[in-house]
C-alpha cells in the first residue's frame, strides 16, 4: 500500500512490555488484596485465598517479574518485602523451659486414616498426657486397653480419637450437617474442645465456623484443638485470638504451618490456649506417615 510505514519492531516490544508491566500491576494488587483484606470473606474468595497462601503468591510475583525487562526490578522488590514479612510472621524461634511433673503435654495430629495412637505414640516419641487424633482408622481398642490398662480411651464414628492419663469426662458431641465434628471433654480438670472441620472445598467455611461458636464458649482454663482446615490468618479465627493463645506464638520453633508434608504452606492444625493457662512449650512434628504435622504443647494451670 502507498504511503504505508511499517511499525519499528522496538515499537511493538516497548508496547507489549508497557501492557505486560499494566497487567502484571493489577496482578499484584490483586493477589494482595486476596491475602490482606479479602481473605475468605465469601465462599468463592475462600477458594483462592486457601489456594494462594503467601510462599505461592511470591513465587508467582517473581515468575511475573521475567516478562518485566528492566521493570522487574518493582516485583523482585515486592517479592523481597513479603517474603522478609512471611519469615517474621511465620517463623518463631523461643527457648524450652523446664517441664514441671504437674505440667500437661497435650498433642494433636491428623492421622491420615493410616495411622493409630499407637503409630501416634511412636511419632511424639513417648506418650504424652493429652492427645486427639482426628482420621485415625488404624485403632484396635482391646488391644489398646490391654497393653495399656491404666489409661483412657475415646473414639466415635468420625474416626476422631481421645487419649489421656487421666479419666475423659465427654461433656457432649456434635456433628454439623456437612460433618464437622467438635467433641467437648474435661480431662486433668481442663476444658478441651477437639475439633474436626470439614475440609470439602463446597462447604462454606462461614456455615461450619457458626457451628462452631455455637458451641465453644469457655475461654477460661480451656484448649481448643484439632484440624480446623483454615489457615491461621482467616478472618474466622478473629475470635480465637482475641481469647487464646496460639500454641505456636509464644513458645514455637520453626515455621508455623502445618499442611502439606513439610512445605511451610498452611496452618490448618491448631491448638488454641485460654489466657490464664501457661504455655511452656510447644513442638510441630514432621511425619512421613501424614501429610499432616504433629503439634503438641505443655500447659501450666
Amino acid at each position: 500500500m502507498v504511503g504505508s510505514k511499517r511499525v519499528p519492531f522496538k515499537i511493538i516490544i516497548n508496547v507489549l512490555q508497557q501492557l505486560a508491566f499494566i497487567v502484571n500491576v493489577l496482578l499484584v494488587l490483586a493477589l494482595l488484596l486476596l491475602h490482606f483484606v479479602i481473605k475468605d470473606c465469601t465462599f468463592r474468595f475462600a477458594i483462592w485465598f486457601y489456594m494462594l497462601p503467601l510462599p505461592v503468591i511470591i513465587l508467582i510475583i517473581l515468575a511475573a517479574s521475567v516478562f518485566l525487562g528492566k521493570k522487574r526490578k518493582y516485583n523482585l522488590i515486592v517479592a523481597g518485602l513479603l517474603t522478609v514479612f512471611w519469615f517474621f510472621t511465620s517463623f518463631s524461634i523461643s527457648f524450652t523451659e523446664p517441664v514441671e511433673p504437674t505440667d500437661i503435654e497435650v498433642v494433636f495430629w491428623n492421622a491420615s486414616r493410616d495411622d493409630g495412637l499407637q503409630e501416634a505414640f511412636i511419632e511424639n516419641g513417648g506418650i504424652p498426657d493429652v492427645m486427639v487424633l482426628s482420621e485415625s482408622k488404624n485403632n484396635n481398642f482391646e488391644k489398646l486397653k490391654a497393653k495399656y490398662p491404666d489409661y483412657y480411651f475415646y473414639s466415635n464414628k468420625e474416626l476422631v480419637v481421645l487419649f489421656s492419663k487421666q479419666p475423659i469426662h465427654i461433656v457432649k458431641e456434635e456433628v454439623s450437617r456437612f460433618g464437622s465434628t467438635i467433641i467437648t471433654f474435661n480431662t486433668y480438670g481442663v476444658n478441651f474442645y477437639s475439633v474436626d472441620m470439614q475440609g470439602s472445598l463446597d462447604v462454606p467455611k462461614a456455615w461450619e465456623f457458626k457451628f462452631e461458636s455455637s458451641i465453644i464458649k469457655n475461654t477460661q482454663n480451656t484448649v481448643v484443638l484439632g484440624d480446623f482446615n483454615a489457615p491461621y490468618e482467616s478472618i474466622f479465627l478473629k475470635g480465637f485470638k482475641k481469647n487464646y493463645t496460639h500454641f505456636f506464638d509464644k513458645k514455637g520453633n520453626g515455621f508455623r504451618e502445618t499442611w502439606p508434608w513439610s512445605l511451610p504452606l498452611l496452618s490448618i492444625d491448631h491448638i488454641w490456649v485460654s489466657k490464664d493457662l501457661r504455655i511452656v512449650n510447644s513442638e510441630k512434628i514432621h511425619s512421613k506417615n501424614s501429610d499432616h504435622s504433629m503439634i503438641k504443647t505443655v500447659i501450666r494451670k
